[in-house]
């Protein structure tokens, strides 16, 4: 598919560019295709050399929740866990895109706590949390806490940051305040992009967040993997891929996607899903980084996608691939129950000259 300029309604001199995306996968409505997911895949060495490739891995790609590792980064590199004595799995809900379960709202409520801070603090807003859905249960009314964002361990180790370095609290997600700054340069270095090409928008718990090449993306996921120190921000990316491969239950919950890819990966794959259908992956013992973005954001194509690049990239032996044998061709419900369809992969990666 060939590049795309799209005139926006709202303001016709407004161009946006849509990527030159490949098909990622297909869902089947009985024989036929139903509809097609459209996007794109990068994946790198540490160095940042594309090995393997599909669609446009250069457009710039909102990143959403896929950041949270690196929004952590100037935390733990202040030695804010030993600080504010941060259990592991804490440290993994500082990643986190959790799913409001118990164990995730107590979590959030003691690093609050820890660090001086209460739950009026927090400006991430409500939501319901998922895991009633997911449990197939109702969702009780609201109100909802803060607590039970998804977003809210993020939101905690972000306050902590500002009581440890006495920045102000109210002001903590303003674009300019210190901490936006600080994680603004770890998303620069570890993405290896300029700050001023970073492309800046609002996330969903009101953070700033940042449009990088999808390539660039995978490049930070690699770093994130790393098993040696970091030279600006030396044992943080080791801490952080440890806690969230360790504890993968804090950073989303059960039934959900990244949950069940680090089990599969035992420890070797550390994974963040993002709205919009945006995920990243960084392989340890492949040395890797992993970026996928759905165009059209729909997520239910991600996980056969992912299986199959995993698959494509050798990375899947006996074990991981019956760990994740459901993921292969998701089967499509009606309102009934009754099987109407599957979601297939489509997703080709072409080997670059580079890839060895």
């Amino acid at each position: 598919m060939s590049d795309l300029a799209i005139t926006t309604a709202a303001n016709p001199d407004a161009n946006v560019v849509a990527p030159a995306a490949a098909p990622l996968a297909v869902v089947m409505r009985g024989d036929a295709a139903d509809s097609v997911h459209v996007g794109s895949v990068a994946v790198v060495d540490r160095g940042g050399r594309l090995l393997y490739s599909a669609g446009d891995v250069a457009l710039p790609t909102m990143t959403r929740s896929s950041l949270k590792p690196f929004q952590a980064m100037p935390f733990v590199a202040a030695d804010g866990i030993e600080r504010f004595d941060f259990s592991r799995p804490q440290v993994a809900l500082l990643c986190a895109s959790h799913s409001g379960e118990p164990r995730h709202v107590a979590a959030a409520a003691s690093m609050l706590a820890k660090a001086g801070n209460t739950v009026e603090d927090l400006q991430c807003g409500s939501h319901p949390p998922r895991y009633h859905e997911i449990r197939g249960e109702p969702t009780p009314p609201p109100p909802y806490s803060p607590l039970e964002n998804n977003c809210s361990g993020k939101h905690s180790g972000m306050l902590a940051y500002c009581v440890m370095c006495a920045l102000p609290k109210a002001s903590y997600l303003a674009y300019d305040h210190p901490l936006q700054q600080g994680i603004r340069g770890a998303v620069a270095h570890f993405t290896s992009t300029p700050e001023a090409q970073l492309k800046s928008g609002i996330d969903g718990c009101s953070a700033p967040n940042y449009a990088v090449p999808l390539h660039r993306l995978a490049l930070a996921f690699a770093r994130l993997a790393a098993r040696h120190e970091d030279p600006v921000y030396g044992r943080a990316p080791q801490i952080l891929a440890d806690a969230m491969t360790a504890h993968p239950e804090m950073v989303s919950g059960e039934g959900r996607s990244d949950l069940e890819l680090m089990q599969a990966g035992r420890g070797d794959w550390v994974a963040k899903i993002g709205a919009e259908g945006v995920q990243g992956i960084g392989v340890r013992g492949a040395g890797i980084g992993i970026a996928i973005k759905v165009a059209d954001g729909n997520k239910r194509a991600l996980r056969p996608v992912i299986r199959s690049v995993l698959e494509q990239l050798g990375l899947l032996d006996d074990d991981r691939r019956s760990a994740l044998a459901h993921w292969a061709s998701p089967i499509v419900h009606n309102y009934r129950g009754l099987v109407t369809g599957r979601i297939m992969s489509a997703v080709v990666l072409d080997k670059k000259a580079a890839a060895h």
